[in-house]
């Protein structure tokens, strides 16, 4: 916990976002990265023949994670420059590197370079985390794969569901989330070494116009990073286009664990599910007896905060103008970050109710009980035309008795008496064993139980082999 009351801390630092993500978009993650870069693009220098010891390159890797931070600060209150205050401080760490350090390079080779890092360490994250939680919907969404519980639309009561099939709806949602995530890193380049407009003029002054140098410059940086390219071209920073995409896909995941989290608060209500709910949790400072569903509340939060973020980098992107301007900077520095923070901690919450959600299994077979007798009287209008009954007729009789017996329901307050109603009328030719006998839910579950076991087999287990790689517990900070 910070110990500064008298400023603003972000609550995603203080609440909400996880250590790991948390470091993920440190200054110390930046500057370091910064370091590795200027350690690579040295390295491929030499190796294509420019004037760069051995010593050199050795004083840069022994000083690569101890970055002087007062020097550099020091600096950059002079020099109103962070880059070059990074590349000062580090020289005077390195004297023989100094005069190499950031050869032929601008700005944007660290920073745009190190903020594509950025984005492939945070989506690594995301889609760990997505993946505890498709796990943790997969084992509950297998356990109540043939649980009828009411389906809705218009949120009324429809037809029946099971309790897992709806999970793997919220299941299938995320996993086409994860895809997205997948398809954008599959996709992801760093921007290279491509100078002050993008047209490389200052790498084609050190290497005297030998353009295959300058690309091959380029494809051992992206080796040494871990990337399978670079953009072929680009002005002075990589497009931002690239930052919109990563913030869509963020918005999808808000989207679909909002989805979710809209479904839970709605469940507990009807008090069918119910998030975890601690000992000793208060509900209300009121209310002694409430148990709201602040977790899942949150999810929605913090989730209408990712949807709206979004549209930031989709403005900076249509508005840089020819080859770069820096109305970018000071937006993208916060809304990309927040977007990620915001996305871990949703899913740390994912995580958490998913790993332990209540299912109250007598009040959802009362709720289907309540309405099934509507339910169950396209079957027993079948089965009577079978028997030799009249369909126009006993529709008409059905009609009358459903309306019968929601009125008993809605104006005094009765039980549902519906089937004992159609038991009662001798124009039904089935006995009564035969009507009770449509009153089985599985009768109407259709393939609930094999589209769950489908799902979690051919969409749900590829995704946990690729990312699943051990348990994580979410615990909540607050």
């Amino acid at each position: 916990m910070h110990e500064n009351k008298e400023i603003y801390i972000s609550p995603f630092s203080t609440r909400y976002a996880s250590k790991e993500m948390q470091e993920v978009f440190s200054e110390q993650f930046k500057f370091r990265t910064w370091r590795r870069l200027w350690i690579a693009l040295a390295r491929a220098e030499k190796a294509l023949g420019l004037d760069i010891t051995e010593e050199q390159i050795a004083q840069m890797e022994a000083f690569k994670d101890d970055v002087n931070y007062e020097v550099a600060e020091e600096r950059e209150r002079i020099v109103r420059h962070d880059v070059m205050s990074h590349v000062y401080a580090y020289g005077k760490q390195c004297p023989a590197a100094e005069p190499i350090i950031h050869l032929g390079a601008t700005s944007c080779y660290v920073g745009d370079n190190t903020d594509i890092i950025i984005l492939r360490k945070a989506s690594e994250i995301i889609l760990k985390k997505a993946a505890q939680v498709l796990k943790n919907l997969s084992d509950f969404a297998m356990e109540y794969k043939d649980m009828p519980c009411l389906a809705y639309t218009h949120l009324q009561p429809a037809q029946l569901t099971t309790v897992g099939k709806r999970a793997a709806l919220w299941m299938y949602e995320l996993s086409q989330d994860v895809l997205e995530l997948e398809h954008r890193l599959d996709k992801l380049l760093l921007l290279g070494s491509k100078g002050t407009t993008g047209t490389q003029a200052s790498f084609m002054e050190l290497f005297d116009g030998d353009e295959e140098k300058i690309k091959k410059m380029e494809t051992m940086i992206a080796d040494e990073m871990g990337f399978p390219g670079v953009v072929p071209v680009s002005g002075q920073t990589y497009s931002r286009k690239v930052d919109a995409y990563f913030l869509s896909v963020l918005s999808g995941f808000a989207q679909s664990a909002y989805k979710f989290s809209n479904d839970m608060r709605i469940l507990q209500s009807f008090e069918e599910m119910e998030e975890p709910f601690e000992k000793n949790q208060i509900g209300s400072s009121a209310m002694p007896y409430k148990r709201n569903p602040m977790r899942s509340e949150r999810i929605s939060a913090l989730a209408r905060y990712v949807i709206v973020d979004s549209l930031n980098p989709a403005l900076t992107a249509g508005t840089q103008w020819f080859e770069r301007t820096l109305d970018d900077s000071a937006n993208k520095r916060v809304s990309i970050a927040e977007a990620f923070l915001a996305v871990d901690a949703i899913l740390n919450i994912y995580i958490n109710v998913t790993g332990g959600i209540v299912v109250y299994d007598k009040v959802v077979n009362r709720r289907v009980m309540e309405k099934l007798p509507f339910m169950a009287t396209e079957n027993i209008l079948m089965q009577s035309v079978k028997k030799g009954g009249n369909r126009q007729e006993l529709h008409e009789r059905l009609r009358t008795h459903s309306h019968g017996a929601a009125a008993k329901v809605k104006l005094e307050g009765g039980a549902n008496d519906l089937i004992q109603r159609i038991v009662d009328d001798p124009a039904f030719p089935l006995t009564e064993e035969e009507i009770y006998a449509e009153l089985d839910p599985k009768r109407y579950i259709g393939r609930c139980a094999s589209q769950v076991e489908e799902l979690v087999t051919y969409t749900i287990q590829p995704i946990l082999q690729r990312w699943h790689d051990g348990e994580i517990q979410a615990e909540l900070k607050v």
